[in-house]
């Protein structure tokens, strides 16, 4: 199996293929026509968001140094009514302030977010990551390219299962059959959204073993798929989008060094699909504008969002 890697690696590397300073991978696959055709989508003025509330609630445990958010104010309502300030003609404020992990709730792993064996995507060092942040594949350097056709696969309603269990692992066969059974194909460019439903089972049981547990997700052997359809990005609603445990042995993440490191794939992870998967249930449409662009923090390696799918 460790061969297996060493091949994936190497075969679906597109280190080069935009050039030696490219830093933003898959995304060159989102084209000016690629976005007019997306933006064609749009016909009910519909908008859904996919990104969880950022807040002491979250799944996060202090595992891998990530915690829940803080929030904390600055100045608030009660500062005011107790005249603690003083400003002219009546005016007051509040202010506040958040701390946290940059990906503890729904967001994007950038592309200087995983290494192996020393490098990062376009084969660009891992010392080019220092205590001042990325000075390579910099999440802000993603600011305005993630803006698409979105797609669910809704893998879960496919087994007709609310949530697929721990260590089921998500096959090529599965996403043919998901977009079959949903009337759509897959096109190069597209930002693909996979529903597991375990972020629902998790909200209604508790999080325990979501960050960093056992989880339902794509198959390792998924990886020439993501490959050959081209796709600019994909994500789902657990904690690491494949399938955990590992399916190869002494891993740890083994897709990610395929698809971030070697494809220059953009990924998402603890993205919230159940409210979008009820509403395409409902009208049956599968695909939608899909925007989602990070926070331009300079030199980070991740960044939360609040994705928004737009029919």
């Amino acid at each position: 199996m460790e061969d297996t890697l060493d091949e994936y690696c190497e075969k679906f590397r597109n280190w080069g293929k935009w050039g030696p300073d490219d830093e933003v991978g898959t995304l060159n696959y989102i084209t000016p026509d690629k976005v007019m055709r997306a933006a064609s989508l749009v016909r009910q003025g519909k908008i859904v968001s996919l990104a969880m509330p950022f807040d002491s609630h979250g799944p996060q445990t202090g595992s891998l140094s990530r915690v829940n958010p803080f929030h904390t104010m600055l100045a608030t309502g009660t500062d005011v009514v107790a005249g603690a300030q003083s400003f002219p003609r009546g005016f007051g404020y509040a202010d506040d302030m958040v701390s946290m992990p940059l990906q503890c709730g729904t967001q994007w792993d950038g592309l200087s977010h995983i290494f192996r064996d020393g490098k990062m995507w376009n084969g660009y060092s891992a010392a080019e990551v220092t205590s001042g942040g990325a000075r390579k594949n910099g999440i802000e350097k993603m600011r305005d390219k993630v803006v698409s056709r979105g797609v669910l696969l809704d893998i879960a309603a496919l087994k007709g299962v609310s949530s697929l269990d721990p260590g089921y692992a998500i096959t090529t066969e599965d996403l043919d059959a998901a977009a079959a059974r949903e009337g759509i194909s897959i096109e190069e460019g597209d930002i693909i959204l996979i529903r597991t439903g375990f972020m629902g089972h998790c909200l209604a049981n508790g999080w325990d073993g979501y960050a960093g547990g056992d989880a339902p997700g794509l198959s390792f052997d998924t990886a020439p798929w993501l490959h050959e359809h081209r796709v600019a990005a994909v994500a789902t609603d657990t904690w690491g989008v494949e399938v955990r445990p590992n399916q190869l042995p002494d891993s740890f993440q083994p897709m990610h060094l395929v698809m971030v490191v070697n494809m220059g794939l953009l990924v998402g992870e603890i993205f919230a699909l159940d409210e979008l998967a009820e509403d395409c249930a409902d009208d049956g449409i599968y695909e939608f504008l899909f925007v989602a662009p990070p926070l331009p923090v300079t030199g980070a390696v991740g960044s939360p969002l609040n994705p928004l799918a737009i029919k």
